[in-house]
């Protein structure tokens, strides 16, 4: 998860900024409150702290953690000069920053989350520096002083400039490479994503790294390093409804899981990307799309882990806030004393978006729909924005709340207090259509955050009542037992049944277009991916109003399917299958359960050899990728491999050497199995093809397409030959001769949850 805690040894935080505010540079300093006198402050009253400066504010942040962080709004500043002092003063008068500010902002008092406490009064501070010249800080400091008194989207243009400007003058410090016999490939700017922060730097790519510096000292280390060995996904993502974001997952042993970064343009974001996965030590994990909707069909994977799939597939990150992954609700009862996930009534309609799922409010909003002019929409609240995450994740991350509400909490009868009263206000109020966010289904979390651990004053409700932990429905024993109850709805059989049509709500054909309407499932233009142009929007006002719309109000993810999404097959019963198949299987069960019972009897004698002691007999590294299958012939002289690199071997036992290598394709090779006459060998192929190879003569005597995707396994018992593949179907074919087996497929069976199988042994 992307939210990270504040460290104790380090009180500042970017999150202590406005949302997208950069952070500069600071300076040691000691700060003398203005009105007291002089001789009392040198004497007692300054303190020891640093100077940070930033895009729209000052922050002091005193040694001392009893201390308050101090912010001095830019904006509120009247005065920031160079001071002169007294001719007797004891204070360095030449290196002393006079400021006075209208608004001073503390933060962290006694070291504790608590909203910030603002005083709007007339204050002064003298900052005498340690290390830099008053000169400059005063010059930087009255720049942006300037900018932050022009009106917002002027500030946020010449801040950019200002950035860009300060930025572009900086180069990697190469003495962070790890590695001296690094090639740098690229170096170019970028920012590091997190939730409501950006933090710019500069991105370096090396044949063995990936690097980034950050241009301040606000990140725990100096330089973030990443092997290439270690990144296992490259996803390209949308940030801000622009293609310009970039997020990297590594293995779990790497010291960074993951880096979200963000670029100026789309073509620096594909060059780092070309680049990246152009380089031979970055080896990606695959998880093509079909090959996961089938695994979820199929029931290989959960409904939880393919949701975070899809959310992932669709530019939905824990990264960022405006694209923050969505999750369903799948029940509608939070009142009964005892709940039954047999009983469908318990369950939420997933065919209908959440704005639809009382009629009586949908009317109100279809007859306001019918009023609009274009662009309409139904819907003038998203399903999820920052302000609805942080909602339900409030008492786990206050600091970011506190961030996204310019030091506030909301009120207290607005916070996420009940699940019940949050259940009939997404489908009773007009402006509520929030779904859920993945904590609610996460086991590993246990519920931690509907539970205020922090003891965190949240104020008190209008019946009197303190803000505490979230109140759970009467069947919820506990915060955990809340979380594994949604767990077991989100896997069950209705919901497995019916997710497919929320999918195509969120994700599919019905997000968009006439089939959206025909499903109520209609939301503000510019929450969907290409809805605007932000690059070609010359006035600067304009363009900056719609990066704030779309920055607070949320995005439509992208768009995965355009055909209705395929449904979740459940658990049939093996008694359906024909009859056929069903002796088969009988009897090869008996025949497996023979075999049982002689291994059993006989398992204490085979095992008593020590497996270390054995030795080897022949060692032949021939193939230049992984070995996938190996067969070998009965009289035990001769073994056959098949391996990624599309080749057929044929080894001698006798002679320890290769006799024959054969090509069979340019695609992996998954499986190899013997014929009875034991010179006739099956191969599963990639190319979803089956092959028939003679070695006695040395050709190929026949290929058949087999399935729809890979072929993962062979077996050949008794005439009969059984293929599998990753498009979750397992084949019996009747085999007559090598020419005319493929004419005689006598079944195709679906394979489902790997409850039906064929044992040909």
């Amino acid at each position: 998860m992307a939210f990270q805690e504040s460290s104790n040894k380090e009180r500042f935080s970017l999150l202590l900024l406005e949302p997208g505010e950069i952070y500069f540079e600071d300076y040691s300093c000691h700060c003398y409150p203005g009105k007291i006198s002089e001789s009392e402050a040198f004497r007692s009253r300054n303190q020891k702290g640093r100077l940070k400066v930033c895009s729209k504010s000052l922050l002091f942040d005193p040694k001392d953690v009893c201390n308050p962080i101090l912010k001095l709004p830019l904006r509120d500043c009247q005065t920031i000069q160079r001071w002169q002092g007294s001719l007797l003063s004891k204070i360095d008068k030449g290196n002393v920053v006079y400021i006075e500010c209208d608004q001073v902002i503390e933060m962290l008092d006694g070291n504790f989350m608590a909203p910030y406490q603002f005083k709007r009064e007339r204050s002064t501070f003298l900052f005498a520096l340690q290390y830099v010249s008053v000169n400059d800080c005063v010059a930087q400091l009255s720049q942006l002083r300037r900018a932050s008194m022009l009106p917002s989207a002027e500030q946020a243009s010449m801040i950019a400039a200002i950035v860009s400007c300060r930025q572009s003058s900086i180069k990697f410090d190469t003495s962070w490479l790890e590695d001296l016999h690094e090639t740098i490939l690229l170096e170019t700017m970028g920012n590091k994503i997190t939730p409501l922060v950006v933090n710019p730097g500069r991105i370096l790519l090396t044949t063995k790294r990936l690097y980034f510096q950050p241009y301040n000292n606000a990140e725990p280390w100096p330089v973030l390093k990443i092997k290439l060995s270690d990144i296992k996904r490259i996803i390209k993502r949308r940030f801000l409804l622009k293609q310009v974001g970039l997020e990297l997952y590594c293995s779990k042993h790497s010291s960074t899981q993951h880096l979200f970064l963000s670029f100026k343009t789309q073509s620096e974001r594909d060059t780092l990307y070309t680049k990246l996965v152009q380089e031979p030590a970055v080896k990606l994990d695959d998880s093509g799309q079909e090959n996961m909707t089938l695994l979820w069909q199929n029931g290989v994977i959960s409904n939880y882990e393919y949701l975070l799939y899809l959310n992932s597939l669709a530019d939905r990150s824990f990264n960022d806030l405006t694209q923050y992954p969505v999750f369903p609700w799948v029940l509608s009862d939070y009142i009964s004393e005892s709940l039954d996930l047999g009983d469908v009534s318990v369950y939420r309609d997933l065919t209908k978006p959440v704005g639809a799922l009382n009629k009586e409010r949908l009317k109100r909003l279809k007859d306001r729909y019918n009023e609009m002019a274009e662009p309409k929409f139904l819907y003038g609240s998203h399903y999820s924005t920052p302000g609805f995450v942080l909602y339900y994740l409030v008492r786990k991350m206050p600091q970011y709340m506190l961030c996204l509400q310019n030091g506030r909490f909301d009120h207290p009868d607005r916070m996420f207090n009940s699940v019940q009263d949050t259940w009939r206000n997404i489908t009773t109020n007009t402006s509520d259509f929030k779904e859920l966010v993945p904590q609610f289904y996460d086991l590993e979390k246990n519920g931690s955050f509907l539970v205020n651990t922090k003891n965190l004053d949240f104020g008190t409700r209008m019946d009197g009542s303190k803000v505490g932990d979230v109140e759970l429905p009467v069947w919820a024993k506990d915060p955990s037992n809340f979380v594994s109850v949604l767990r077991d709805a989100l896997e069950s059989d209705y919901v497995s049944c019916h997710l497919n049509h929320w999918i195509d709500l969120i994700f599919g054909f019905k997000q968009r277009g006439d089939e959206a309407i025909k499903a109520d499932n209609v939301f503000y233009h510019l929450t969907y991916e290409g809805a605007v142009d932000l690059d070609s929007i010359n006035d600067v006002n304009e363009r900056y109003s719609l990066e704030v719309q779309i920055m607070e109000f949320g995005q439509i993810p992208k768009q995965l399917f355009t055909k209705p999404h395929p449904q979740r097959r459940l658990p049939s019963p093996v008694d359906n299958l024909p009859d056929a198949i069903q002796n088969i299987i009988a009897s090869q069960r008996g025949r497996a359960a023979s075999v049982s019972s002689i291994r059993s009897e006989s398992s204490s004698k085979r095992w008593t050899k020590d497996v270390t002691k054995l030795s080897l007999c022949f060692d032949c590294k021939g193939h230049r990728d992984v070995v996938t299958d190996v067969c070998i012939t009965k009289d035990k002289k001769f073994i056959f491999s098949v391996s990624k690199d599309g080749l057929l071997k044929m080894f001698s036992l006798e002679e320890k050497r290769q006799l024959r290598s054969i090509n069979v394709y340019n695609m992996a090779l998954s499986s190899c199995a013997l014929l009875n006459d034991d010179r006739t060998v099956v191969v599963g192929s990639w190319d979803n093809y089956v092959y028939l190879y003679n070695v006695e003569y040395g050709n190929l005597l026949s290929t058949t397409m087999a399935h729809d995707d890979c072929v993962t396994d062979v077996c050949f018992s008794n005439g009969f030959l059984a293929t599998a593949s990753l498009d979750s179907t397992a084949k019996v074919w009747k085999y007559e001769s090598a020419k005319a087996y493929a004419q005689h497929l006598i079944y195709s069976l679906n394979l489902i949850m790997n409850l039906v199988y064929i044992a040909l042994v």
